[in-house]
């Protein structure tokens, strides 16, 4: 698992994660450093693993250095089984956002952006994106997606003006119920669906309209705490592969908006519930 980690930092280019590489670096690839930053986890901790000295690392660990390292998925499955864990599952069930998409995202430093599921599972962010939306990628269980705290935890709704609430109502149920329909009864979408049915008399409801096709508009007004109303567009690129969705807000050069994601940037990431 060493040599493999050490020959898959070497052959990853700053350029490929949206590194500057300066004029001294003398690393072949990635420093073991830029990867542990990348993976989420201490440089020591990371090190030790590249000599062969550290303890064996957790399943989260080992899918955070594979998200780091950009590996394709045969490569993934390949770190997990060298650390002597079967490689989770693939397609739709994956959280292990494809390097073609880490790397548009790692250029998008300056811009809202994030890669998440199609039930609303925040993968990753560009920083300015969890500045945006706050830190999405914190939560754990059914609380990862958007569609399940949407309709358990009213702070959810604060970001968005009252007057969208019941269009992003009826577009999350809708959206789910093609998830289970396709799916089946033992996805994820199903056990979210099967939790809220308990939870929410509002999803409940929704759910019996038998809504499919029910979209949100790309047009986004948004009121951030700290900057107040912005207006902004959002484009979503999918992986059909494996259901996940690069979202990326842009505001009009020049306009109120823009001015305020400028702000943003320097105000940095607000810790909301």
């Amino acid at each position: 698992m060493a040599r493999f980690l050490r020959s898959r930092r070497e052959a990853l280019q700053p350029s490929d994660v949206g590194i500057f590489a300066g004029e001294r670096r003398r690393t072949p690839g990635l420093r073991r450093e830029e990867v542990a930053a990348l993976s989420s986890m201490s440089a020591d901790y990371y090190s030790r693993l590249e000599r062969a000295g550290g303890p064996q690392p957790s399943e989260q660990m080992v899918a955070s250095i594979a998200q780091g390292l950009h590996l394709s998925l045969d490569e993934r499955d390949h770190l997990f089984s060298l650390a002597g864990y079967r490689p989770p599952a693939s397609g739709r069930a994956s959280d292990h956002v494809s390097p073609g998409m880490m790397r548009a995202l790692d250029r998008l430093t300056d811009t809202p952006a994030e890669v998440s599921t199609e039930l609303g599972e925040t993968l990753r962010q560009t920083p300015l994106g969890a500045a945006l939306t706050g830190d999405n990628t914190r939560f754990t269980g059914p609380a990862r997606s958007i569609i399940y705290r949407w309709f358990t935890d009213e702070r959810q709704r604060d970001l968005y003006p009252p007057d969208l609430h019941e269009l992003h109502s009826r577009a999350f149920v809708s959206g789910l119920r093609v998830a289970v329909g396709r799916d089946g009864a033992d996805s994820r979408a199903a056990h979210i669906s099967s939790l809220l049915l308990e939870k929410s008399r509002e999803f409940a409801d929704y759910w019996d309209r038998y809504e499919i096709g029910v979209k949100m508009s790309e047009f986004k007004r948004l009121n951030h705490p700290e900057v107040g109303l912005l207006e902004l567009n959002c484009q979503t690129l999918l992986d059909p592969e494996r259901s996940h969705r690069l979202l990326i807000y842009t505001a009009v050069p020049g306009s109120e908006s823009w001015e305020k994601l400028r702000l943003l940037s320097v105000i940095g990431v607000q810790q909301r519930g």
